[in-house]
């Protein structure tokens, strides 16, 4: 077995050897200690029988425990300078891909029906994701209706509190809401700055994201659903009606009907939206879906 890449030594030999500097622009931060990484991977539940994304390899440090531990390893790299420093770094892995490109940009369906023909479960998502593309990454994911089992992310602690956040809380916002529809989520555990190359300003945290047989709720139509949660919350300190007017400003002139039509089946808009739960979400949604409708 080769010696492992994430320790501070190893890590500062590779970048030497290649002459490497960071990018700020791509949010780089090497993992330089392997205990954590092995926490990783231990948190995605991996085995020989899974088949593995990876998201921003880097120099490979979480790669080579992938590989160690599940059946293959199809890596998403941007940085074009990284594709002459990998091969190296992980020429003791036979069973890992790397693939020049934005994660944004590339069929991921396509590609696992590509690369893991065979395989015999759905794939796991790993990474440690740049802390300026987390959201747009994990929403691409999400909506594209992958076969996709879990996702286990470190990301910044902060995003992982609103991704995890449940209702009445300060990090419960939309972003809570667009992710558990689709996924159960769980803060696994928190990442000091200190274990990373070059040292980022905030810590982070693994968070696991384990998909959902089905939705917490029926949902008539998504598309509204998601239109009305980030609604809500397009400002915290006003009340749910407040929020759904400037949204919706047709909704006005019917506040008094509207208001005693949705007491009814339990849903009382002075309430802020941070106190809604997804099931009375989906109540809100589908009752002005058919209102908005007649």
């Amino acid at each position: 077995m080769s010696k492992d890449i994430a320790t501070p030594g190893r890590t500062k030999e590779i970048l030497k050897k290649y002459d490497f500097l960071f990018k700020k622009s791509l949010g780089q931060n090497f993992l330089i200690d392997s205990n954590i990484l092995r926490r990783i991977t231990e948190t995605a539940e991996l085995d020989k029988e899974t088949d593995v994304i990876e998201i921003g390899p880097g120099i490979g440090a979480l790669t080579e425990h992938l590989a160690r531990t599940s059946r293959r390893v199809l890596a998403f790299e941007i940085d074009q300078r990284l594709m002459s420093i990998l091969p190296d770094t992980l020429a003791a892995y036979d069973n890992v891909e790397i693939v020049n490109e934005d994660i944004l940009k590339v069929d991921v369906g396509a590609m696992i029906t590509e690369r893991f023909p065979s395989r015999a479960e759905p794939v796991k998502v790993v990474a440690n994701l740049p802390y300026y593309v987390t959201t747009p990454i994990i929403l691409q994911l999400l909506h594209e209706d992958l076969p996709v089992s879990s996702m286990t992310f470190m990301l910044q602690k902060e995003v992982a509190d609103r991704i995890s956040a449940k209702p009445s809380t300060k990090a419960y916002g939309s972003l809570s809401i667009a992710i558990q529809y689709y996924m159960e989520a769980e803060l696994s555990f928190i990442v000091p700055k200190t274990v990373f190359m070059p040292q980022p300003n905030v810590d982070s945290a693994i968070i696991h994201l384990k998909r959902r047989a089905q939705p917490p709720a029926q949902v008539d139509n998504e598309t509204f659903f998601f239109d009305i949660t980030r609604s809500a919350f397009a400002q915290r300190r006003k009340t749910l009606w407040n929020n759904l007017v400037n949204r919706f400003p047709e909704l006005k002139s019917q506040k008094e009907e509207l208001e005693a039509e949705l007491a009814a089946v339990g849903i009382d808009v002075k309430r802020r939206g941070e106190t809604f739960s997804i099931p009375e979400f989906a109540i809100l949604s589908n009752f002005l879906d058919n209102f908005m409708r007649k």
